[in-house]
């Protein structure tokens, strides 16, 4: 699963290694290196490194002199010719164990290579399974043995060292990769460049049919010949034009010409195996839990087959399956429901070998939602509050802390709530909890009114006699959040205070009245009375003004002129007065300004 994410860059070009048991197509020496392009299987085993391809030098790009002595010690050569632009690159796969370099270069013959347009040397401490340019399919971003992408033009001729840096080696393969594979699939390299009577080496899958055709025209005479290893053996009586091969060997045919010369041609037939998928057990997964992660069904998907050999990718459909597109991430976490996961397995030598006949079903129950408040607050006069989903789901069991089982309770009493509801599917019963604490809102009510008067524009307080959650308004004017009113004008006035839960509303008149803290009867014509501001926005008020033992001084209306500061013609001395007001209602009662601070001091 982990080199899914780069499937789309493999496409058209694959170079299988050795171990597709032949050993041709395989050169130490740059003089002799094998062209190469698409489809095009590479023997990988290397021995030796020929003739010295870089005149005894002792450094080329990255590659210094090697324990051979010279920069080559175990080489193969190739070369390839670029038939698009694009951005091209290989991937290079050994074993772990083993370390190997690689040098490529940009130029038309080996007496002009030059330096290498990519090189690597790293030493593979990490146990690496690939080097290359590009990007590592196994998804390592952090390698060392990766060198950039090439952007390659069309027509370009390039050199590819291969070289293994011990005496012993288990060979490699090459695969090219790049988006000039998906924006030219069949063409991005040249293949004239390999010039065979029976083609290119071909790369196939165990129990297929490789037709091979030597028909050349006035041809007297073909033999067919094959090597498995121990050098070139007759095959009796295959003597036509066309042979068809089931098993690994260079194939050589000989065509007898009229002029008695003959035409000899050989070419490399691999095969590698088709791997099996065996079948995978259903999943199911709650959702919340992070997802499915695929790459652990690889082991039920390849059974006792060797994963270093095979890969496996998950897609939504067969087709995609079949084509090896759009491969399912490796942490699956679709939205819940049931999705049938298609299994490729695919041959890392050969991606055309593959089976894609098995699936499972994966099941992704969605947890229930709840997503009801979880303070409800319960008025203290009220019969009861619902608790619970406005929405509640079909399918879903639900079960209240008070043993209930209808998604939605009423309750009458404050405490914590608990809803646990269930879904079941897959085998499994997922579950979500969530508790709705039911407090007792109590209904609003007025504890005191301050009024700041005596001024042109009035501030009026309301405090209420318990906290809550409550709003305010004056008069007709819109609730407010505040309990504050400014710029108040003298006068009766109405004051709301309401629950925002709904649990109640009071409303309390009040006077809203203006008077001096002091007054100063000295005859100066300055502040010499005293009397309240605004009465005259009253109905039939009565001031009433008391010393400090209770003693009525005097009785004023809205025509009054004012308090002078005497009592029976006396003058009175300073200290703190009292004053009462009444007026009448809108109900024609005699009523008692309330709220007010009713005192004043005189002052000589």
């Amino acid at each position: 699963m982990r080199i899914l994410r780069y499937l789309n860059w493999y496409l058209a070009c694959w170079l299988l290694l050795g171990a597709l048991g032949l050993q041709a197509q395989v050169t130490p020496d740059c003089g002799t290196a094998v062209p190469i392009c698409s489809n095009t299987p590479v023997n990988g085993g290397t021995s030796g490194f020929g003739a010295d391809d870089f005149g005894g030098a002792s450094q080329t790009g990255c590659l210094e002199t090697s324990l051979s002595g010279f920069i080559e010690s175990n080489s193969a050569w190739y070369r390839f010719r670029t038939a698009a632009a694009g951005q091209l690159g290989f991937n290079i796969s050994f074993d772990p164990a083993e370390d190997w370099d690689f040098a490529l270069y940009q130029a038309g013959d080996c007496s002009s290579l030059g330096d290498p347009v990519r090189c690597n040397f790293y030493d593979n401490r990490e146990m690496a399974s690939y080097m290359g340019v590009g990007a590592d399919p196994t998804g390592n971003t952090g390698t060392y043995q990766y060198e950039p992408w090439l952007d390659v033009q069309a027509g370009e001729d390039y050199y590819l060292l291969i070289n293994n840096f011990s005496n012993t080696n288990s060979g490699f393969s090459i695969q090219f990769s790049g988006q000039i594979f998906v924006t030219n699939p069949f063409d991005a390299l040249d293949c004239s460049i390999v010039s065979n009577l029976l083609g290119p080496p071909v790369a196939a899958c165990q129990g297929d049919s490789v037709p091979l055709d030597a028909t050349t025209p006035g041809a007297t005479a073909y033999q067919w010949f094959a090597d498995t290893g121990s050098g070139f053996a007759t095959l009796p009586g295959e003597t036509a034009p066309a042979y068809v091969a089931t098993t690994p060997a260079t194939y050589r045919v000989q065509v007898s010409l009229p002029d008695g010369s003959t035409i000899i041609s050989d070419v490399q037939v691999g095969f590698s195996p088709i791997p099996l998928t065996y079948a995978l057990a259903d999943e199911a997964l709650c959702s919340g839990q992070g997802g499915l992660d695929l790459s652990a069904k690889d082991a039920e998907a390849l059974g006792p087959q060797d994963p270093a050999a095979f890969r496996v990718s998950y897609h939504g459909s067969a087709a995609d399956a079949q084509q090896n597109a759009n491969p399912l991430p490796q942490n699956y976490d679709p939205i819940g429901g049931s999705y049938t996961v298609f299994v490729r397995t695919t041959s890392l030598e050969n991606p055309q070998c593959y089976d894609a006949s098995e699936s499972f079903r994966f099941d992704m129950v969605a947890e229930p939602v709840l997503d009801f408040p979880e303070v409800e607050l319960l008025c203290e006069n009220a019969a009861g509050v619902n608790l619970g989903p406005l929405n509640p789901e079909p399918g879903v069991n639900y079960r209240w802390s008070t043993g209930q089982t209808a998604p939605r309770i009423s309750v009458s009493q404050p405490g914590v709530y608990t809803l646990r509801a269930t879904r079941q599917g897959g085998g499994l019963s997922c579950q979500t909890v969530r508790s709705v604490e039911v407090r007792i809102s109590e209904a609003p009510s007025i504890a005191n009114i301050l009024i700041e008067d005596m001024q042109v524009a009035n501030r009026v307080t309301i405090q209420t006699a318990a906290a809550g959650d409550y709003e305010y308004a004056l008069d007709a004017g819109s609730f407010q959040a505040s309990p504050v009113f400014d710029e108040v004008p003298a006068g009766l006035h109405q004051v709301y205070v309401r629950d925002l839960q709904g649990c109640g509303r009071v409303t309390e008149t009040i006077t809203v009245v203006g008077f001096r803290p002091f007054f100063t009867p000295n005859g100066d014509g300055v502040n010499d009375t005293w009397q309240i501001v605004g009465i005259q926005h009253l109905d039939q008020p009565e001031v009433y003004i008391f010393d400090r033992y209770g003693k009525l001084l005097k009785q004023l209306d809205q025509s009054s002129a004012g308090w002078d500061g005497t009592f029976n013609g006396q003058p009175l001395p300073d200290t703190d007065y009292w004053f009462r007001l009444t007026y009448m209602d809108a109900q024609g009662e005699r009523v008692e300004a309330r709220y007010l601070t009713a005192h004043f001091a005189l002052k000589r």
